[in-house]
């Protein structure tokens, strides 16, 4: 039992480091995105464009984990799959031309995306194993890689050390962080994966429509609640740099905050989120953080300054805090579905907001302009606000301790 006590904490910590490194290898080019705009030459929505490419490899790859994950495990997925994407993120970082960075990004979005799913297929193996909810203090500590790769960067882009430089001494320390945590990861094969049975309206079983359907909507608003949040997120990794110096004025360590707040904020509400969850259940948490990114980011676009500015993200990264862990959760206990198929599909739709967003953006901030396109941000909050009536309002005691491993 010690020996066992001692192997979850062990494997707790490597899924944190894999977490940790998830967020940081990414937001190191978020400071960077000014300069390689600019060094390039590329317009708002060639920039967008480019910022796009990541998401379709994304979704190229995104139904691919399942299968990889089936045959080679979910650890070795996750490991391989960050220390690709850190070696992405350096030819990103390098890129030369328009479709050098397209094509860089498209592959780091395609080993982001595959590392993601294993991450958290991991992550939810060892939840099961402590018996109560842990997945929200996974994406904290994502969190605080996301701060600490965009600070990473600032610090880089302030001092004037090279890009390449910067990225392949990046790509190295997160790289050995990754295998490192390898060896304390959970042993052994995938769980086993379960069909589960499809009921009709009765409760009765015999593949009826009714419930499938109910199901498949369920899943589908579970969906753009993902990709709300996934636009809030990007509009602190794509363009908060870019509108804090190009609009506002702000030098390029200055500018980094912006998504340094909005992921600091992010980290926050998801320290607090299993409580606050516990307390008041994911739709009433939903509900209220959708209105603080409307109000937060509104007020900040409405009224623009740098300090605002940086608070209004920061507003919007406490407000999403808990969106996709929950719409996770909820995906993954959808009944019909085999285990970890409703967490697949959900993590494949949430890429659909990382595609959609940074061309969006782009393009109506070249017809108006760059504090115009990010009113989606205050959208956003108000569509969360909408649809959250699709989360539990109250957590079911066997749902708040116990969550069903996922296998894809």
């Amino acid at each position: 039992m010690v020996a066992m006590q001692q192997e979850n904490r062990r494997a707790r910590i490597a899924v944190a480091l894999l977490f940790l490194t998830n967020g940081a290898v990414p937001a190191n080019l978020v400071p960077l995105f000014p300069s390689i705009k600019s060094g390039l030459g590329l317009s708002n929505a060639e920039f967008g464009f480019a910022i796009a490419a990541g998401p379709i490899g994304a979704l190229s790859s995104g139904l691919l984990a399942g299968l990889l994950i089936r045959r080679f495990r979910s650890a070795r997925v996750a490991v391989s799959g960050m220390i690709a994407a850190s070696l992405c993120a350096l030819l990103a970082g390098v890129a030369q031309s328009w479709a050098w960075l397209a094509a860089a990004l498209f592959l780091l979005g395609a080993m982001d995306s595959v590392a993601d799913v294993a991450q958290n297929s991991h992550g939810l193996r060892v939840q099961r194993r402590y018996g109560r909810s842990i997945l929200n203090s996974f994406h904290a500590i994502w969190s605080v890689g996301a701060v600490l790769g965009a600070l990473m960067g600032g610090a880089a882009g302030g001092l004037g050390v090279p890009v390449a430089v910067h990225l392949s001494i990046s790509a190295a320390i997160f790289a050995t962080v990754n295998l490192i945590g390898y060896r304390f990861l959970l042993p052994g094969p995938e769980p086993a994966q379960v069909e589960a049975p499809v009921i009709d309206a009765t409760g009765a079983g015999g593949g009826g429509t009714t419930i499938r359907l109910a199901t498949w909507a369920t899943l589908l608003a579970l969906g753009l609640i993902a990709i709300c949040g996934s636009i809030v997120e990007d509009s602190g990794g794509t363009w908060s740099a870019v509108y804090l110096s190009g609009s506002l004025g702000a030098g390029a360590t200055v500018a980094a905050f912006g998504f340094v707040a909005l992921a600091g904020m992010q980290f926050v509400g998801r320290i607090v989120g299993d409580r606050l969850v516990d307390r008041f259940g994911q739709r009433s948490v939903a509900r209220t953080g959708g209105a603080i990114t409307a109000v937060g980011m509104g007020l900040a676009l409405a009224f623009p300054s740098i300090p605002g500015t940086i608070i209004g993200f920061g507003a919007a990264g406490f407000g999403i805090a808990t969106l996709v862990p929950s719409a996770m959760h909820a995906a993954d206990e959808l009944p019909g579905f085999r285990a970890g198929t409703g967490l697949t599909l959900l993590s494949w739709m949430m890429r659909l907001g990382f595609l959609l967003a940074p061309p969006v953006v782009g393009l109506i901030a070249d017809a108006t302009s760059l504090r115009v396109a990010l009113l989606l941000v205050p959208v956003a909050g108000l569509t969360v606000v909408v649809l959250s009536r699709v989360l539990s309002p109250r957590p079911a005691p066997e749902t708040t301790v116990l969550h069903r491993g996922s296998g894809s």
